[in-house]
C-alpha cells in the first residue's frame, strides 16, 4: 500500500466504524421499549446514520478530500478522551445515571484537555463552573424543554 492512499484507507475505516456505530445506535433507537421514550434519540438517530453512511459511501468511492490521516501523536492525544467515551456509553450512563455519569466524563474531557495549568486552583474553578454550566444547559434541554426519559439508575 502506498504512503498516499494511507490517509483514504484510514477514512474509510473511520467513516465505516461511525457509520457502524450509527446503524446500532439506530437500530437500538427502533428497536427498545417504552417506544415514546425514543422518539427523540430515533430522530436524532435516523439523522446521524443518514450523514454517517454518506459520508462512508463517498471516502469509498474516492469523493471526499482527506488531509495526511491520523498520526500516531495524534491518536495518542486521542485515545484517552475515546476510553472515556467509551466508559461513559456502556457503562456509565445507565449505571450512574445520565446526569450524573455526563457530569463526571465531561469535567474528566475538560480536564484532560484543557490547556490551562492543573497547578493553578483558579483553572480547577474554571473547570468545575464551566461544567456546572454545561449540565444546566443539559438539563434544560433534556428534561425541561424536550421532555425525553434520560438513564436513571445510582443517582439521577
Amino acid at each position: 500500500m502506498s504512503n498516499s492512499s494511507l490517509p483514504r484507507v484510514q477514512h474509510i475505516i473511520g467513516s465505516g466504524v461511525v457509520a457502524a456505530v450509527g446503524a446500532t445506535v439506530c437500530y437500538i433507537s427502533y428497536t427498545q421499549q417504552p417506544s415514546e421514550a425514543f422518539l427523540f434519540p430515533r430522530l436524532i438517530a435516523t439523522v446521524f446514520v443518514v450523514l454517517a453512511l454518506w459520508t462512508f459511501v463517498k471516502a469509498c468511492l474516492g469523493w471526499t478530500k482527506v488531509g495526511n490521516g491520523l498520526s500516531l501523536t495524534q491518536f495518542s492525544n486521542l485515545a484517552p478522551g475515546l476510553i472515556i467515551a467509551l466508559i461513559y456509553i456502556f457503562w456509565a450512563a445507565k449505571g450512574l445515571g445520565f446526569y450524573t455519569a455526563t457530569s463526571i466524563s465531561f469535567f474528566i474531557l475538560l480536564s484532560l484537555y484543557d490547556p490551562a495549568p492543573h497547578g493553578v486552583l483558579k483553572s480547577w474553578v474554571k473547570r468545575i463552573i464551566t461544567t456546572v454550566c454545561f449540565m444546566a444547559v443539559m438539563y434544560g434541554l433534556f428534561a425541561l424543554l424536550l421532555k425525553v426519559y434520560t438513564p436513571r439508575e445510582i443517582f439521577f
